[in-house]
């Protein structure tokens, strides 16, 4: 298994400020432009069970101050929620490295890919031996000369970057450069949370899983077979994250990489929460996961934290496995993009 390499582990986060009531336009302006400070300053306390705290985003995540608007769930809940404008890059560490240069490359200057089995660092080794990982000889991502094939272009990384893969970049490593976005920008999100989570009935999966505490959006799976189907990896950086044309920058896989603060004994830091407003904590250890009688989705409840989930190991390729509470109605994560791009289905192959 991949040891992961370089995880950053940021202190600080955002003041929530008052809630300011705008009578006119009937909704609540969150501001979220408070200096940043660290936990041991306010000697702010981890307790979740009342759901969504802006309080624990980085600073530099969100786009625009969130608001509080009336909303109606999907088992016909009415109640209010927060609209919250993610930045679509992560506010504290850098994107990548992706592609390996050669198939002498190390793991340090390369990504990561995981496929639903395993977690492998993109490395040269992996490039040579790509072949007999898949039981299949039309595997080759290198060139005679040792350079492996990447996609160096905006058009190239196009062509590869949808469900029909151009065949001139079949047995290609495929990735993509924040610069070849729209405008050269981020891809911002704006996704509605229940202020309040409320556990539903049963449990529920569609769309985006939820958004990260640095400002970038938790894709469901990627669609490995696809990629996979084409000769092509989709190459995630070491925080399990890449790029898609439509999407930008987005996560596949929980590697820590946007942590908070301390966790109580037998937990794992909060990183992220969920469409339907519980927080994601990082994945637990084999031990941990004995102790903590999780549930279909990975979540559990606890005195101290409420119910929250735990992330699935990274080489699951789906952050958690569905939805124990309410989410919005007719909405499965964010209103940005229209769903496509490698890995979330759609018009391109989303999660790339």
């Amino acid at each position: 298994m991949h040891n992961f390499r370089g995880i950053l582990s940021v202190m600080k986060h955002l003041s929530l400020l008052p809630i300011l009531l705008l009578a006119s336009a009937g909704y609540s302006s969150v501001s979220m432009g408070g200096e940043a400070h660290s936990h041991a300053d306010t000697g702010h306390k981890h307790t979740h069970a009342s759901g969504l705290d802006l309080n624990h985003f980085f600073d530099g995540a969100l786009a625009e101050d969130a608001i509080v608007v009336d909303c109606t769930l999907s088992d016909g809940t009415e109640t209010q929620c927060y609209e919250i404008t993610i930045a679509g890059k992560p506010a504290n560490h850098e994107i990548g490295p992706f592609c390996p240069g050669s198939i002498s490359t190390s793991a340090d200057d390369a990504g990561i890919w995981f496929d639903g089995d395993g977690l492998y660092d993109v490395d040269g080794d992996f490039i040579l031996g790509v072949a007999e990982l898949y039981g299949d000889a039309n595997w080759k991502l290198h060139n005679d000369d040792g350079t492996v094939r990447v996609t160096d272009t905006p058009e190239a990384f196009d062509a590869a970057a949808r469900p029909d893969v151009d065949p001139e970049y079949q047995n290609h490593c495929v990735a993509g450069e924040m610069a070849w976005l729209e405008n050269g920008e981020a891809v911002q999100t704006t996704v509605t949370i229940p202020v309040n989570p409320i556990l539903a009935g049963k449990s529920s999966s569609g769309g985006n899983w939820g958004i990260a505490l640095n400002g970038v959006i938790i894709a469901q799976s990627a669609p490995v077979e696809n990629i996979l189907s084409a000769y092509t990896i989709a190459v995630f950086d070491d925080c399990g994250g890449h790029i898609n044309p439509v999407d930008g920058y987005h996560l596949h896989g929980a590697m820590g990489c946007s942590e908070l603060g301390d966790a109580p004994e037998g937990e794992t830091p909060i990183f992220a929460y969920a469409m339907d407003g519980y927080p994601i904590h990082s994945t637990l250890s084999e031990d941990q996961i004995d102790m903590a009688d999780l549930d279909e989705c990975g979540g559990h409840s606890t005195e101290e934290l409420g119910y929250h989930y735990h992330a699935n190991p990274a080489h699951e390729n789906s952050v958690i496995s569905c939805f124990k509470g309410v989410t919005l109605e007719g909405v499965r994560g964010g209103r940005r993009s229209p769903g496509g791009g490698l890995g979330q289905g759609g018009p391109r192959p989303a999660g790339e």
